[in-house]
């Protein structure tokens, strides 16, 4: 199965909900009706939905469908520029295959979301693009989070940085940090916890993880990712927003799209943190995790 036909596959809950709400050939306002519940039933929010029909509305076209997929790829496109191209009628060139900036990637998100797998995914990914990766298992409050990663390296054939259950996680990002640096490594993917066990929060804990990797590489973390659980919808965007004024996100990913009808999500992901989506999760496959393109993903969304 190609990566459409499983981006197609991995959407078909949140498809078979807006398809069978939307009457396209219909009246226009009948259209628009069912079009506006369709799309809050599938997380898309508030905001957004008023907007995507405000400029549906303002569009005059009778080929509604078309412009409906026309705003909401505008909508995915966090880049303004690109954004304005495309509302100019341009068709940005598609993006190149994500390149992390600088070598160190900062992965944050709360417990539950698959943040240790879409590590282990995200290795395996840049391996096969030439990449020599190396693991660190900062989620060390977290009981046998060090071992599921450390697994994963073992399978990978991935070293992992990894240290005893509780040991101070900037103190292991600093080790990790420097031992890329020495080995002359491409990638380093930091796990982080995603709550504690004690006291202090969790956001002043990954600031101290983000200061330590760059007092020991400077310039580092070049990245900072969030990898968000679709199924927690507009719960999640509330802690993303949190982890966006902690530790400022770089990008977003979302997993478990295969998993929900509210693949809509995405678009107010975007709105609010004015940061890319990355990749997203179409399933449970080590292939299901595939570089986000807002034209596809919208293409799958709306075609049967």
């Amino acid at each position: 199965m190609g990566l459409f036909d499983r981006l197609r596959a991995g959407l078909a809950k949140t498809r078979e909900r807006l398809l069978k709400a939307i009457p396209w050939g219909g009246d226009p306002e009948e259209v628009l009706e069912e079009l506006e519940m369709a799309l809050l039933a599938a997380d898309v929010g508030v905001a957004a939905t008023e907007e995507l029909l405000k400029e549906v509305r303002a569009s005059g076209r009778r080929d509604l469908k078309e412009v409906v997929k026309e705003k909401l790829v505008q909508m995915l496109e966090p880049d303004e520029r690109r954004a304005t191209l495309r509302k100019l009628g341009f068709r940005p060139q598609k993006l190149r295959p994500v390149e992390p900036k600088g070598h160190v990637v900062m992965v944050v998100g709360v417990n539950g979301v698959g943040k240790t797998t879409t590590i282990a995914k995200l290795g395996r990914l840049y391996q096969g693009l030439g990449k020599k990766v190396l693991f660190c298992a900062g989620d060390t409050f977290r009981a046998a989070g060090g071992a599921q990663l450390a697994e994963w390296g073992k399978r990978l054939g991935i070293p992992v940085i990894q240290g005893p259950e509780g040991a101070d996680p900037a103190a292991l990002a600093f080790d990790a940090a420097q031992a890329r640096k020495a080995r002359g490594l491409d990638l380093l993917f930091v796990d982080t916890a995603g709550r504690l066990h004690t006291k202090q929060g969790l956001m002043e804990e990954l600031k101290k993880v983000k200061r330590a990797i760059a007092k020991a590489d400077p310039g580092e973390p070049g990245e900072v990712w969030l990898v968000l659980d679709a199924v927690t919808g507009q719960n999640g965007l509330e802690q993303a927003k949190r982890f966006h004024e902690a530790v400022g996100l770089t990008g977003v990913i979302v997993t478990k799209l295969d998993g929900t009808a509210k693949g809509g999500v995405l678009v107010p992901i975007v709105r609010t943190l004015k940061v890319p989506i990355r990749f997203i999760g179409v399933g449970e496959g080590p292939d299901d995790l595939q570089p986000f393109d807002a034209e596809a993903f919208v293409e799958a969304l709306l075609e049967a």
